[in-house]
């Protein structure tokens, strides 16, 4: 088994509606990868329970978890590790009761301090900063980066933030001090593959990421 790296890891996000399960094999062969985030976009696959059994078990191939976006249904279905849930403070209360702590469930589109310490009093897994398929524009978005910055000075939960659609975001990202950064359009839709865009992600970490001191490990 690989060594796990001293300092930000990559996450990838995968739009279950137009990302093929090769793309993803693709990528997860390309180097370090934390996790794999599906999520449900608009035209929804023909059978979406195949999709998800079949990535999960090449994620596991992997030793990687796999989280399934707010759709407890596929979740149970497909053997997923967990969920990343964008829920209000009671639903997603309900969530950590219902499946924690055999399941890793994860508190997704946090917009504001306000919400992250609402989250974070429930001890969710993890606490997303960042919209799924929301990496629109070359650079990652100002206020995430700012939240990712405040939550990962402040509390021991980890922190993903996400990326922009472009591998050098990725630096951005780690230099928060967030334990994790997710990329999408940045590896899919690279122009060299998903493989090739996994590894120069990781070399991008190696070189510029700073590395975590023991006591800040996740």
């Amino acid at each position: 088994m690989n060594e796990i790296p001293n300092r930000c890891r990559l996450v990838l996000v995968a739009n279950m509606a137009v990302v093929s399960e090769e793309a993803i094999g693709n990528a997860l062969a390309g180097g370090d990868v934390a996790s794999l985030i599906l999520y449900a976009g608009d035209d929804a696959q023909a059978d979406i329970d195949g999709y998800c059994k079949t990535l999960v078990s090449l994620a596991h191939g992997h030793d990687l978890a796999v989280l399934i976006a707010d759709d407890t249904q596929v979740f149970g279905r497909s053997g997923a590790d967990g969920m990343l849930a964008e829920r209000e403070k009671p639903q997603l209360a309900d969530l950590i009761a219902r499946f924690s702590p055999q399941n890793i469930v994860g508190c997704g589109n946090i917009k504001s301090r306000h919400q992250a310490l609402q989250a974070g009093e429930l001890k969710p897994d993890l606490l997303f900063f960042g919209k799924l398929g929301g990496d629109i524009r070359p650079e990652p978005h100002r206020k995430n980066l700012g939240l990712a910055e405040w939550w990962s000075e402040l509390v021991q939960i980890p922190a993903i933030v996400m990326g922009g659609n472009e591998l050098a975001s990725i630096v951005e990202c780690a230099n928060t001090g967030a334990e994790f950064a997710a990329l999408e359009q940045a590896v899919f839709l690279h122009p060299d593959g998903p493989g090739e865009a996994v590894r120069q992600a990781n070399a991008l970490l190696d070189e510029h990421a700073p590395e975590f001191d023991d006591e800040d490990e996740a």
